[in-house]
């Protein structure tokens, strides 16, 4: 089904409020959502219970207006996403669905052949995992494992589309699109050839992603066993960061009290000092690739165009790649010199 059609056959007159009644191949929207988590939603996203589908309807009909073209999901549940990572601000909700397709769509090496089994070698390193406790705000814990990598046997942007699809799972739940998520990154022996990878068009892509073209709330990012290389990595990726997300970071060194201050041991592996036993990325893993068939599904609602493509784009292509890449030598001595 192409963007065009969606539009065409869904959106409602002014004012409507009930279009699901007359569309039955669409999901209608059920809340998950505590009591608590309602109120936690009224409270830091805006979100009214009483409005919640008529803001919904609200963004469906600009998507359908301003981008006819678009070709995403129109589905509540998948446009709430967008609504609470930006506040229930439709303008800002709008922009984010756009940026979130032109993403996907400007860095085929990442979204081409999206699908947990393609990045099972990944997963099985250990470069990513979400541990199974959360933390006392309900938030999930991503943790980031650069060192479990080994460039000879895959490029970098595999890596990229693990934490991308880590992150489509996790945020297929409520409860992580209200209270957000929590990152825990171990750089322990990341070494300077390895550190190469990660250039600033990469980091460029990635930030953008994360921060405006993604609907997750990171609340904070801790950056564990740094060695000295990190201060060339983090130069990199500093200039991409709003100072929100930058006042985020917490590096912590070696320094596991540090850590504990933001992350309780209760619920962290004893590999961080914690007392919920060995890191055990198994769980996950059967999660995520028992997930095939539903990211087939979703992402197939996700249709690329073919005879247009999304105004105001995140990245603009050739131009950004050469700037990056002038970037990236001039940075190079700057990793030398803290390696």
């Amino acid at each position: 089904m192409s963007g065009d059609s969606d539009c065409t056959r869904t959106s409602p007159s002014a004012g409507s409020l009930s279009d699901n009644e007359f569309l039955p191949d669409r999901p209608k929207y059920v809340c998950s959502l505590s009591p608590d988590l309602i109120t936690k939603a009224r409270e830091e996203l805006q979100e009214k219970p009483e409005w919640r589908l008529r803001d919904v309807q609200a963004l469906r009909d600009m998507v359908c207006k301003d981008y006819p073209s678009l070709g995403t999901c129109l589905d509540d549940a998948f446009l709430l996403r967008f609504l609470r990572a930006r506040k229930f601000d439709y303008d800002r909700a709008l922009q984010l669905l756009v940026n979130y397709h032109t993403c996907r769509r400007s860095w085929p090496e990442v979204f081409n052949n999206l699908k947990p089994s393609a990045i099972k070698p990944v997963l099985e390193s250990g470069f990513v995992t979400v541990l199974p406790c959360l933390d006392p705000e309900g938030r999930h814990i991503v943790c980031i494992r650069p060192d479990r990598w080994t460039p000879s046997n895959y490029p970098i942007t595999e890596n990229i589309r693990a934490i991308y699809l880590t992150l489509e799972k996790l945020i297929q739940s409520e409860e992580t699109q209200v209270n957000g998520i929590v990152i825990l990154a171990d750089y322990k022996g990341v070494s300077l050839s390895k550190a190469s990878h990660f250039g600033p068009f990469v980091a460029k892509k990635v930030i953008g992603i994360l921060q405006d073209g993604f609907p997750i709330r990171i609340k904070a990012v801790n950056i564990i066993n740094e060695p000295r290389i990190f201060k060339g990595i983090f130069a990199i990726i500093k200039p991409f960061l709003k100072e929100k997300i930058a006042n985020r970071f917490f590096l912590h060194g070696c320094d596991l009290n540090s850590l504990h201050q933001n992350i309780p041991p209760v619920i962290l592996p004893e590999e961080y000092g914690g007392t919920s036993g060995k890191l055990d990325i198994s769980a996950w893993n059967e999660l995520l690739l028992a997930s095939e068939e539903d990211f087939l599904h979703d992402f197939s609602q996700l249709v690329l165009p073919c005879d247009s493509s999304p105004q105001d784009m995140l990245v603009s292509g050739d131009a950004d790649e050469k700037q990056c890449d002038d970037s990236l030598r001039g940075m190079k001595p700057q990793l030398y010199y803290c390696y």
